[in-house]
Order: structure tokens, then sequence, then C-alpha cells
């Protein structure tokens, strides 16, 4: 009967689609403005050579420009208008996520509802700006002295001029790319900003099979291995999307109310608590704090512009913490894990939640309200988040260990995997709502219909 269900429910679906013209127009408007997106990555800065950027680029690979520039759908490698992405506006959000959970004032702004988080939107833009400026002025200071040992110049007229140019342009590149990610969730489907690093990563996976099929055609990865690897990221792809969506459900059982009828009736509900609380932030901030010793040692031409001794140890520091090192792997599953319950405990607050519960009279079967509530969804809270925990190290650490040990021509972690998943099951999620709510909207018209004719 289930499956009859599902089926009848699809099929709806699949009709209602063709007449629900709202949504067809916000579906050509995502796609429209990630046309955009992609073409802005195609336009260089002001003074910088392509071609010998894109040689100098070459030699820095593995550090933390790979990551950044994954997200940034290559931007980054061609040094373009959107090179720094909405990296700067994921991390003043997370700045200032923490920060109101952690300061009073700010604290006391998020209850206040859709004031505060105005507000706080507002902090964060602020924030990004700030951001902005201060990596494309070390981004452009870097493109001056970058490749100066191999005698190659990345900027045509280095100087103060070249440096202003390039921060006004990366600022309104980034604020740009904002505005068209509110223009995508408020007109189109989906969340804007996550569907735009979607975007740049889903961009990238053309090169990545490329690469994979050109070494299985001349001889230099073996058939076998080819297939097993594309196995592995099905299975990762059904795991990520089975965990993302899976969630602890605690009842919330409500007084007993008098009905119409005069029946004592008691309401009831469900606190749902996802397993990966943390989403992608872990694998985020711990490969970016892993990869950044290695990307300054690179960009300073190490160990060639140190002393022998500093040298040696400088290139022992590279070679255990390059990708797939097994000190890597160790460090950035722990990293993965500490973010995880860090970042949990920063959006979700057990005692909060309790002390809300509390004031709608709503409690847990068999736990008193107040501290033994708090105390219980904080047990609960801490044990499914193990759970997420050796989830994401798992799913981000595994990929980079095949691709290590197997030296398959990729760059396809298990972060870029995550996030691809989660955008576009909310994104099939928000399609289904509408075609719900256009569905609910035809029955509502047909029974107005038929009451004024009666």
């Amino acid at each position: 009967m289930a499956s009859r269900a599902d089926s009848i429910a699809s099929n709806m679906s699949l009709a209602n689609f063709s007449k629900a013209t709202e949504l067809r127009q916000r579906i050509w408007f995502t796609i429209g403005a990630l046309i955009v997106f992609r073409f802005l990555s195609f336009v260089p800065l002001p003074g910088v050579n392509p071609l010998i950027l894109e040689t100098l680029y070459d030699q820095t690979r593995g550090g933390i420009l790979d990551l950044f520039n994954t997200f940034s759908g290559g931007s980054l490698e061609r040094m373009s208008l959107i090179a720094l992405g909405v990296m700067p506006y994921i991390t003043a959000s997370i700045v200032v996520q923490m920060a109101s959970a952690l300061h009073p004032t700010l604290a006391a702004l998020k209850k206040e509802g859709a004031t505060g988080r105005q507000k706080l939107n507002q902090y964060t833009r602020y924030g990004t700006v700030f951001l902005c400026v201060i990596q494309g002025w070390f981004l452009a200071a870097g493109l001056e002295s970058f490749g100066a040992q191999s005698g190659l110049q990345a900027v045509v007229n280095p100087g103060y001029m070249f440096r202003v140019g390039a921060v006004i342009s990366l600022v309104g590149g980034t604020m740009f790319l904002l505005w068209l990610g509110e223009q995508i969730t408020s007109r189109g489907i989906g969340n804007g900003v996550s569907l735009i690093i979607m975007a740049g990563i889903v961009a990238q996976f053309p090169t990545f099979v490329s690469n994979l099929f050109e070494g299985g055609r001349t001889g230099s990865i073996a058939p076998g291995l080819i297939i097993g690897f594309m196995i592995m990221v099905v299975i990762l792809i059904v795991v990520i999307s089975f965990v993302e969506r899976a969630q602890r459900r605690l009842l919330i059982q409500y007084p007993k109310r008098a009905t119409q009828r005069g029946v004592m009736q008691a309401d009831s509900s469900h606190l749902p608590l996802k397993l990966n609380t943390a989403g992608v932030i872990p694998p985020i901030f711990a490969s970016s704090l892993l990869l950044l010793p290695l990307t300054i040692t690179q960009f300073a031409g190490a160990p060639g512009a140190v002393d022998s001794a500093t040298g040696g140890f400088v290139q022992q520091l590279n070679f255990y913490l390059q990708p797939g090192q097994w000190i890597y792997l160790t460090l950035y599953a722990l990293g993965i894990i500490f973010f995880c319950f860090f970042y949990t405990a920063v959006v979700f607050n057990p005692e909060e939640t309790a002390e809300n519960l509390k004031k709608n009279g709503g409690f847990i079967p068999g736990i008193r309200p107040g501290k033994r509530t708090a105390d219980y969804l904080e047990y609960v809270l801490t044990r499914i988040t193990v759970v997420g925990a050796l989830y994401l190290a798992i799913v981000c650490v595994l990929p980079e260990y095949v691709i290590r040990q197997t030296g398959l021509p990729l760059f396809l972690g298990g972060t870029s995997l995550l996030i691809v998943v989660n955008v576009t099951v909310d994104t099939i999620s928000q399609v289904q709502s509408h075609l719900l709510a256009h569905q609910y909207g035809d029955l509502i018209k047909k029974a107005k219909l038929k009451g004024r004719k009666r």
C-alpha cells in the first residue's frame, strides 16, 4: 500500500509540474543566475597574465588553493573577478553565529526575531567586506611575488595601483555573488549561496572525469581501479543522502485540552535532532587548518628561501602534511570530530530548548521539565553527534586515502560530495514543496468553484 501511494504521489507531482508555471519560472531564473556565475568565473582580474599564472599555479598544487579553487569553480586558478567566491561570506556568517552564541548582546539580538536576524545579517555583510579587503590585499601582494624565484611574473605592472584595483574588483565580485545568491533564494529555487558553491564544485566534475578516463585510455590507471572508484563514489552518495536526512525524533507531549465536543485530548509533536547537526562546517575548518602551513611554505618557495636546517624541517612538514599521508589523515579526522562537537554545541542549546518547552507546557514523557529535560537533550545530542562525527570523518578521509594510495589524478574529496548531495537534496525538497503547494492550491480553487455553483 505504501509503495502504491508513493507511486500515485510521484505521478501527481509529474503531472502538476507541467501546470506549475511559477515553479518553472523559478527554475529557469535559477539556471540563468548560475550561468551568469559561470561567465564571471572566466573574467580575469585587470593586470594579470593568465598564461604565466596557469604555469605558476601548477607548481603549487596540493595546498589549500586546490580546496578553495574547487569551491569557486576554477575562479581562483584563473584569478577571475570572483576568485574569492562566497567563502568570505561563509567565514563571516560562521563567526557571527559563534559570536551570537557566546556574546550576550548578540545573543539578545538573535532572540528578537526578524529584526534581530536582519541586524545579524548586516553584521555578516560588514564582516564579509572586511574579510574580502584583507584577503584581496594579501592575494594581490602574493601575486606580485608569485613565481619570483622561477623568473616568472604573473602581474604585468606590480604596485599599489594594481593592489587597490585588485581589492576593489575582488570585493565587488564577492558582493555581486551575494546579491545573486539572494536573488536566487527569493526569486528562484533553493538556497542561493549554497547553489553557487555547488555549481562551482559541479563545474570541476568534467575535469575530474576526463582525467580519470584519460588515465584509463593511456594505461596509467587500471580499468578495475576506475570501476572500483566509481562504485565507491556511488556508495558514498547513497550513504550521505541517507545520513543527512536521518533524525532522532523525540516525542513531545502537551497538557490535555478540551475540544469543542467536550472531550479531553492531549496534543503531541516531535522534536527532530539531526544526526549530522554541524553539516559540512567541520571538514572545511579542519582541512583549512591543516593545509594552511603547506600553502604558506609553497608560496614562500621553501626550502630554497631558508637555511638548510630550517629547510629540512620545512621539507619534512610538507611531506607529512601532504593530503593522503597518515599523519594528515589522522589530524584531519581528529579535527573533523572536534569541530563537529564544537559547532553542534554552538548551534543547539539544550537549556534554551528545554526552557522553551517548559514555557509552552511541553514535556518529554518520563522526563521532568527544566534541568532534567536539558540534561536528557544534551545526553541524546552527544550520542548522535558521536555517530555523526564518525560518519563525517569516514566520508571525508576515505576518498583522500584512496586517491593517495592509488595515485588517481583527482581532487574529489568527501567535502565536495557532502556539499553537492546536501544542496541537491535540499533543492529537490523545495521543488516537492512547491508542487505540493500548487496541488493544494488547485484543490482549494476547485472547492470554491463548487461552493459558488451550489
